[in-house]
């Protein structure tokens, strides 16, 4: 199944916001009832916000996203990706109870009060965190390479609906169960999943579910892959083995390999390597955490060791994050 895409040229400040494109009617400022905001901004990274607003029985919301590609050829630190989500169906929890087991429906005895909510995700990406992506594609001289190189020569936004693939990857983060400091472990993560998934649907050429790994066909093969994700998200600080990860979810290891590569777009040693740094800089610019705090909480031998890999990730030292 391929995807209808509108692929709009147009000055940015002309831009709808995400929920008039949503819509099938103008939303009242009077209707919006905000339940929750977050924002957090990483400079040389990932800058995302999410607003969960109560949804009003008159409106008419579809799943929608939208790529914003802005491109300034005098002025290169203006540039950037940004993609814009809008989801209805979830279910906001307005007070989790230490009991809560955060059930999709939240009808459990002990939920408090349970509010059908209109989500809008926001996710803007610097030029110097996409490389990462781009040196990892095949195509040189493909669309995808260019707008991850900020080669593309003009500003321009995509809008679609959801694929399968990116409305679960925004399920998750929005459901998730960790707090602090795992929370961000997670959070960075799942921003990357969505990227690599709403890039395949808008900028790819391949069909959903269609996998040149035949394994990958069975669902069961592709939750080990997926579970084996999850496994090196949980070992940020106490490195593991590719071996002892494949024994972890049962499937041998060139399976591993070759199945990772192909639903997440990296491998599985530059994913977790990613994962690792971009905690690294919440943990120094958020938390205020010491060179050699980060070092040992991600299970560097050395500091030295562990400066080589943060510059080599974001092209500065670690250091050299607070001054930004």
């Amino acid at each position: 199944m391929r995807y209808l895409l509108l692929y709009i040229c147009i000055p940015m400040s002309q831009l709808s916001s995400i929920l008039d494109v949503a819509s099938s009617q103008p939303i009242l400022t009077d209707d919006i009832d905000v339940l929750q905001y977050i924002e957090r901004n990483v400079p040389g990274s990932i800058k995302y916000s999410i607003k969960r607003i109560r949804k009003q029985s008159h409106w008419n919301i579809e799943d929608t996203g939208v790529m914003v590609y802005h491109f300034n050829e005098m002025n290169a630190e203006e540039n950037y990706l940004e993609l814009k989500f809008c989801v209805s169906g979830n279910f906001f929890c307005k007070e989790k109870e230490a009991e809560c087991d955060f059930c999709k429906l939240n009808n459990t005895k002990t939920c408090i009060e349970k509010i059908e909510s209109v989500d809008m995700l926001s996710f803007t990406y610097s030029p110097t965190y996409l490389q990462q992506f781009a040196k990892a594609h095949k195509k040189e001289h493909s669309h995808f390479e260019q707008v991850l190189s900020f080669n593309h020569p003009f500003s321009f936004s995509k809008t679609s609906n959801l694929c399968t693939k990116t409305t679960g990857a925004i399920q998750a983060l929005l459901n998730h169960h960790y707090t602090d400091t795992r929370e961000n472990i997670f959070i960075n993560a799942q921003t990357q999943i969505i990227f690599l998934y709403t890039t395949d649907c808008l900028l790819g050429e391949k069909e959903e579910d269609e996998f040149a790994c035949k394994f990958l066909s069975n669902e069961e093969d592709r939750e080990k892959i997926i579970n084996a994700r999850e496994i090196l998200l949980q070992h940020i600080g106490e490195p593991i083995t590719i071996k002892a990860l494949s024994r972890k979810v049962a499937i041998n290891e060139c399976y591993l390999k070759k199945g990772f590569k192909e639903i997440f777009g990296t491998t599985i040693f530059d994913f977790y390597q990613g994962q690792r740094m971009e905690h690294a800089k919440y943990l120094l610019y958020e938390k205020g955490l010491s060179v050699t705090e980060v070092s040992s909480s991600l299970g560097y031998s050395s500091i030295s060791h562990f400066s080589t890999a943060f510059k080599n990730h974001t092209g500065i030292k670690p250091c050299e994050l607070l001054i930004h």
